[in-house]
This record gives C-alpha cells, sequence and structure tokens, in this order.
C-alpha cells in the first residue's frame, strides 16, 4: 500500500507527530494531489481533541487542502496532471439519494465520508490535509484557478464556503444589515464577503480587541454582544453565528427583525437552547408597561 508523509496524532492528549500513513490507491475514478497548502480550521482541534465525538485514531487532520494533480485513473475526465485542484470537508457521497442528485452531497442521506477522521463505505479510514499527498475521486475534487494565491485560496474550502454560503442562500445584499458573531477564521471572511455584497455589516464580540480588524475589513461598527441586545432590538436581518461557545440566543433572537435569520456556522460542544417568547415581538416590554 502507498504511504505518505504526514503529521499525525494519536490520541485526544498527544502531541502531534511526523510519520508515514496509508495512502488510497489510484482508481479509474481517481485524482492524486501533492498537498501544497492546508488551511488550520478550529474543527481540526476540536476533532484532534475529541471535543465533538469520539475520533478516529491514528488521526491525520486537515480539510482545506489546495495543491496540484500529479496522476490520474484512467476514466478521469475532468483533470489533468499539473492542474491546480483543491479538496474540501469530504471526500465521497452516496451519489443516490435526493440531495446528491441536486449536487448538495453535503447533505447527503447516508452520510458523506468526511476527509478525515471518518471512513469510506469500504471501511478504510481517511486522513487528510496535514501531510504531503492525497488521492480523492475525481467528483469530490474542486477545480483552483492558478490566479489565485494558493495560501489564501486554501481556507476557502471550508471558511470560505461556510460564510459564503448563507450569506448567498440569504440573499445578503444592499439594504440589509447583517451582524457576524465572532471574528475568528470563519468570522473575518464573513464580514468581507458580506461588505461585498453590500450589506451593511456589523461585528459582535465579547471584547474591543478586534474591533480594529473589523473595521479594516468593511465593517461599519464592531459591537460587543453583551452590550447591545437591548439598544439593537429588532435591527439586523440577518446574524450569522461563527463562534463555538455557549451563547445568549436570545439575546441574539432579539436583535433580529421580524423575518429574520440566526444562522449558526459555528459547532458547539453543548447543547444550546432558547425561549419562544423570544421570538413574540415586545412581548417583554407590553407585560412590563
Amino acid at each position: 500500500m502507498p504511504t505518505t508523509r504526514s503529521i499525525i496524532t494519536e490520541s485526544p492528549t498527544s502531541k502531534f507527530s511526523k510519520g508515514e500513513m496509508p495512502l488510497r490507491e489510484l482508481g479509474p475514478n481517481s485524482v492524486a494531489i501533492k498537498i501544497m497548502f492546508s488551511g488550520i480550521c478550529h474543527s481540526d482541534i476540536h476533532q484532534a481533541r475529541d471535543e465533538w465525538f469520539e475520533g478516529i485514531f491514528p488521526m491525520v487532520p486537515g480539510h482545506e487542502m489546495l495543491g496540484e494533480v500529479t496522476a490520474v485513473g484512467d476514466a478521469v475526465k475532468k483533470f489533468s496532471v499539473g492542474d491546480r485542484v483543491g479538496v474540501g470537508t469530504f471526500v465521497d457521497s452516496c451519489r443516490e439519494c435526493e440531495y446528491c442528485k441536486m449536487g448538495r452531497e453535503n447533505y447527503c442521506l447516508k452520510g458523506n465520508v468526511q476527509s478525515y477522521n471518518g471512513r469510506h463505505y469500504d471501511g478504510g479510514e481517511t486522513y487528510g490535509g496535514y501531510a504531503q499527498a492525497i488521492v480523492v475521486d475525481e467528483n469530490y475534487v474542486l477545480s483552483v484557478s492558478k490566479d489565485l494565491d494558493p495560501a489564501g485560496a486554501a481556507p476557502l474550502l471550508c471558511a470560505g464556503i461556510t460564510l459564503y454560503s448563507p450569506l448567498k442562500h440569504w440573499k445578503v445584499g444592499p439594504g440589509m444589515r447583517v451582524a457576524i458573531l465572532g471574528l475568528g477564521g470563519l468570522g473575518h471572511m464573513g464580514v468581507k464577503f458580506s461588505v461585498a455584497m453590500g450589506a451593511e455589516t456589523y461585528v459582535l464580540g465579547h471584547s474591543p480587541a478586534k474591533a480594529a480588524d473589523a473595521k479594516e475589513f468593511g465593517a461599519k461598527e464592531y459591537l460587543i454582544t453583551s452590550e447591545v441586545s437591548d439598544s439593537h432590538k429588532n435591527f439586523f436581518d440577518v446574524i450569522i453565528n461563527t463562534t463555538s461557545a455557549d451563547l445568549d440566543v436570545d439575546a441574539l433572537l432579539r436583535m433580529l427583525r421580524v423575518g429574520g435569520s440566526l444562522v449558526n456556522v459555528g459547532l458547539p460542544g453543548s447543547d444550546q437552547t432558547y425561549n419562544p417568547f423570544s421570538l413574540v415581538t415586545r412581548l417583554e416590554e407590553h407585560r412590563r408597561s
């Protein structure tokens, strides 16, 4: 079996180390990729430390992979040796359910095959982008323009699409007020996209430390979350939560306009709840008057 040099963690408490890990065989529909860059996503930390669910070890994280095609299978039609390509968070899906047929394989009803910390349908473990190479079915490989900075393009394969998708889905644009909660890797992408789409964009954070960055990315204002739940009621059309922290969901809901949307793209390790009365406009104020 072929192998590739990788960065490996053996358990939730171990340090990363270098070693050789198995590489998938090049099949008729496979693309072999030399990995040039792999983004570091906070979900890599969550999974390597078993903060979401029990992991599969040894583990090679990484799901924002950008590289160059080094070989293709005999039946591959979409790619050639030398192409610039990317691989995101999953490397296979059932291809038969209603969502796969719609091109929405991320919602595969059988469960898509994650790029790492997962298993192929044949039972083999998946290993990710903290490595020198990977072999992936061509249908789960993306073309990447060589005009893009490869280091900057790699995070688009997770952080980028994770924020672009909901902004596009909820038709963010001129005349709308959008709040991005959190200014980490996801958040700063969200601010840039929202501003580029023409929305009046704000950042909600817990401390003023990132206020200057928010303004530099185009945000109109940086707001301290705990201080604005009353002053900004009925204010935002869309709030996108990029954090994995415990939140005052009711406070966020009160800041939404009627018909507004609270979108969670951060994945906390514990349940979050809300009081349905938070969705009833000004009921609390009416009762107190």
